[in-house]
């Protein structure tokens, strides 16, 4: 891996120390909260898109970000970037399985998520054969098929997460970490290349790195897609996941140990394996119509060198409302998720409006549609408002730090580019060591608003606290952390706390502003390192960088 040269090193340090005696940040705790309070209240309905609740959204966003002191950054000189989406909405969901005699029914959300994302009145499949096709991944460059049979038609079973995940030693797929063959996303787009009718994921925590209750409630409600111009081509008619247990279940019934054919899945040489007897139909309505939503953009100009754009990036949308937890709430208020991302571009703007005027423009933008696939940033990174060869780097913030400080900065995607040792000096600085790459086993670099940008060359750094809780009390702070993963997480109970202790989100957005700012004052470029695949995608652009 190529590290920063000694000169861009001594040019980061002297840009650092100049903005340091021009601005030291003072992040405010209380407007933090209140900005996550008032996003996060049950009136914004979950912030759900293209709902009434998200012209809330882009007023109250658009009055802070002008009260702050940034202009407009969208089209037309206004506040907004129309994004142009397919809703899918299912209804009268039935399934079933069969093996022999033996029937197992599919309860919406119980033993199964159904849904689709291919245009259409709806979904009718009878009979349809179904095939075990492991991790249903091809890479050709690892030399590794798992579709080494014709699923044209039918129904596969695919494993969630990589082929090395249960046992890191392998290292095909990099160990531990996640790539992108790991993420359901591409599990449903490589189904659709090979021509298959349908996808059963089998849900796992442990590799899928959440709950079933996180899977019923994402899938439950209205999906969103990109317009596309030949979607049969990218989308399979049904796209589901199956709980571990009626997996497990439907195996042993067709003569088969799930256990033992994950473990062969693991393999090169794994055979794809139909499983003897088994059918699956799968019966549902879709109403499909065509939304606009918007990512919210503002932008405070550069002095010197104007075209030239710093990103902060953090999505504005939750789930919305969806079917009442055990409580009665069907509101998913999504206050870590992400209004406190979304509060922490507030106070960044704050921040860089109150001091000199940066010598490059900085960009915040709100993206849309993040938990429907990242959909919003995809949009913005394929018709970007500012260019992308002249974006100088991002930073993106999701699900911030709301229980304190923590010993370490999580470096997502540590080892991609040199922004790395930039935010790790600065973590130091506050006393913290670093965690490269936190999050690798659940694929956190390809799951938030910077993988849009990063895949097409746009270097982006994606930060967190992490490790240990610093202050006492310790115990309370390491059990509501553990609480909201279980049950707080994509859940109707994410909901504001007043009494949250911001001091590590605070701490991790000084990072990212000192780092914006030693960038915004000097002609650096910051450089994907040896190795990366995002590095090529910048490469070609190289000469439009002086």
């Amino acid at each position: 891996m190529r590290l920063m040269s000694s000169a861009a090193v001594l040019l980061f340090a002297a840009a650092l120390a100049s903005g340091a005696a021009a601005q030291a940040p003072v992040f405010d705790a209380a407007r933090i909260s209140n900005d996550i309070k008032v996003l996060s209240d049950d009136s914004f309905e979950g912030r759900g898109i293209a709902t009434p609740a998200e012209q809330k959204v882009i007023d109250y966003l658009s009055r802070q970000y002008e009260a702050a002191g940034f202009a407009p950054g969208g089209e037309n000189g206004g506040w907004t970037q129309a994004v142009g989406l397919n809703r899918f909405t299912v209804s009268n969901v039935s399934g079933q399985i069969k093996v022999g005699d033996w029937t197992q029914a599919l309860a919406q959300g119980q033993q199964a998520t159904i849904t689709t994302r291919l245009p259409g009145e709806g979904v009718d499949l009878r009979a349809k054969p179904l095939v075990f096709v492991g991790y249903g991944t091809t890479a050709p460059e690892r030399d590794w098929n798992d579709f080494k049979t014709d699923v044209r038609g039918k129904v596969i079973v695919v494993l969630v997460n990589d082929a090395d995940f249960e046992d890191p030693s392998l290292n095909t797929f990099g160990g531990v970490a996640m790539t992108y063959y790991g993420r359901w996303t591409y599990k449903y787009e490589e189904a659709a290349r090979q021509g298959a009718a349908g996808v059963l994921i089998v849900h796992e925590t442990k590799p899928a790195s959440y709950g079933w209750t996180t899977v019923a409630n994402s899938w439950s409600v209205p999906q969103f897609d990109i317009v596309r111009q030949n979607p049969s081509a990218e989308r399979v008619p049904m796209e589901a996941w199956i709980q571990r247990d009626v997996a497990v279940e439907m195996f042993r019934q067709a003569g088969l140990d799930f256990e033992q054919e994950k473990i062969k899945a693991r393999s090169r040489d794994f055979q794809p394996v139909e499983l003897a007897g088994a059918t699956i139909d799968a019966r549902f309505d879709v109403k499909t119509d065509r939304i606009v939503t918007h990512n919210v953009v503002a932008k405070l100009e550069g002095s010197t060198h104007p075209d030239e754009t710093i990103l902060y990036t953090g999505h504005w949308d939750h789930i919305g409302m969806g079917e009442p937890d055990a409580s009665g709430d069907r509101i998913f208020n999504g206050a870590v998720d992400n209004a406190s991302g979304t509060a922490g571009l507030l106070e960044l703007a704050r921040q860089w409006a109150a001091g000199p005027k940066p010598e490059r423009t900085i960009v915040m933008i709100s993206f849309t549609g993040e938990e429907s696939g990242l959909l919003g940033s995809e949009f913005y990174a394929a018709n970007p408002l500012y260019p992308l060869e002249t974006t100088v780097a991002g930073f993106n913030l999701d699900a911030s730090s709301v229980l304190g400080r923590m010993s370490k900065l999580g470096v997502t995607g540590y080892g991609q580019s040199n922004l790395d040792e930039r935010v790790i000096a600065l973590a130091a600085a506050q006393g913290r060591g670093f965690e490269g790459d936190a999050g690798a086993g659940a694929g956190i670099y390809f799951r938030s608003d910077h993988f849009p940008l990063a895949k097409r060359g746009v270097p982006m750094g994606y930060l967190s606290s992490t490790g240990d809780y610093v202050d006492e009390p310790i115990a309370p702070r390491q059990a509501a952390a553990a609480e909201y993963r279980a049950n707080r997480y994509h859940q109707a109970a994410d909901e504001w706390e007043p009494n949250w202790d911001y001091r590590g989100m605070i701490q991790d957005l000084e990072v990212v502003f000192q780092a914006g700012q030693a960038l915004a004052n000097s002609r650096d470029w910051p450089q994907w390192k040896s190795g990366s695949e995002f590095g090529p995608a910048r490469t070609v652009s190289d000469a439009q960088r002086k």
